[in-house]
């Protein structure tokens, strides 16, 4: 039933969310809640951070690299992008490059993925901060975690970022409905002199909040904070971040296991592969596979028709329209995830591979098996 949210458990609930928020961001600092999803994440950040003849520069790894910069440039941004395509990380030897060129200090924020969803390229956070402070910019850094919070290791403070924004869909384990804005106060500060914060979108109150209201720009979102609440007690409370840390990346290698042995003998005809090489820079989240188009797109259909499990499209992969679209799907094994899950959704694809008369390499079972040991 729904909770009185004039008073009573959902306010003495609320504060505990947010210091679990930010547990889960590895911050001291500060965390806005909106009743948004990962698009509302983005506009939040661009509305607080950004005025009209503001510049930006975007490092983009995929479609979601893209359209963060794609937001900003709605608002009026001057958006320069360093395009690292859709199968490499970014190099942050570029990012100082770029910075060094900009002599007159225009560039106000650097905006960068840490994984992408769509190519599922994780990107070094790290690295990236070091390149800003290298070339002596004072840029700010701003970070799209929705894809890898909660299932990549993230260190807001310890990394040096400045902005970080995230939803409840995914690694949260929440429905959809909730987008956070992680910052630190030297954000805080640079937004003051914002032009383009509205009411709804102004972080300030929601950070500052003197009534409850305030928190979330109006009527709080009551099931999604109870939703939130039990998901942050099992990500941070029970199992505890470094732990489901370390499952997400058992279960990523398991994925990995199985489509490297997919890929072998028989596999190389139908050009079963993973679309990132470097393991160091693949998502613990998300991991997209490449095929002999269109049979990504028809072991999609089967396994949904046949077996219940639902694969991710190749978002972005390739232009809307082109055939090599249907050459590429993803495997999600983020949040709520365990290695039966993984297993089972391993024994769908190979028996959907199967069934569509598919080649593809044997013992894949058996290594994703290996690796969960």
């Amino acid at each position: 039933a729904s909770p009185d949210i004039y008073t009573g458990e959902l306010h003495d609930m609320v504060p505990g969310i947010q210091e679990d928020l930010k547990r889960l961001a590895r911050t001291k600092h500060h965390v806005a809640i909106y009743i948004a999803n990962g698009h509302g994440a983005w506009e939040a950040a661009n509305t607080n951070l950004f005025s009209t003849g503001d510049h930006a520069l975007a490092l983009v790894t995929g479609r979601f690299g893209e359209g963060w910069a794609q937001s900003a440039e709605a608002l009026g941004v001057t958006v320069r992008r360093l395009d690292f395509g859709r199968r490499s990380p970014v190099d942050p030897d570029e990012v100082a490059r770029a910075l060094g060129e900009d002599r007159d200090e225009r560039i106000r924020v650097v905006l960068m993925t840490h994984a992408d969803t769509a190519t599922s390229v994780r990107n070094d956070v790290a690295a990236v901060r070091a390149a800003i402070d290298r070339a002596g910019h004072p840029a700010l850094l701003a970070v799209d975690c929705i894809a890898s919070l909660g299932c990549d290791v993230f260190e807001m403070d310890a990394w040096g970022v400045d902005v970080m924004v995230s939803a409840s869909q995914k690694g949260m384990m929440t429905p959809p409905g909730l987008g956070f804005v992680w910052l630190n106060e030297k954000a805080r500060q640079a937004s003051t002199g914002a032009r383009w914060r509205t009411p709804y979108w102004d972080w300030t109150p929601r950070i500052e909040a003197k009534q409850f209201y305030q928190r979330f720009g109006g009527t709080a979102p009551t099931h999604h904070l109870y939703g939130l609440r039990a998901a942050l007690d099992m990500l941070v409370r029970e199992e505890g971040i470094e732990a489901a840390w370390g499952r997400h990346e058992r279960l990523a290698r398991a994925v990995w296991s199985a489509f490297e042995a997919w890929g072998d003998g028989d596999g190389e005809a139908a050009g079963i592969g993973l679309n990132i090489a470097d393991p160091a820079f693949r998502s613990h989240a998300v991991t997209t596979v490449k095929m002999a188009s269109p049979r990504a797109t028809q072991l999609r259909e089967w396994t949904k028709a046949n077996a219940g499990v639902t694969l991710g499209i190749g978002l972005g992969m390739a232009p809307e329209g082109d055939p090599a679209a249907d050459g590429f799907m993803r495997i999600a094994h983020m949040g709520h995830v365990n290695t039966h899950m993984v297993l089972g959704a391993l024994g769908a694809i190979e028996a959907g591979m199967t069934a569509l008369g598919i080649p593809h390499g044997a013992g894949a079972l058996s290594r994703a098996a290996e690796a969960l040991a």
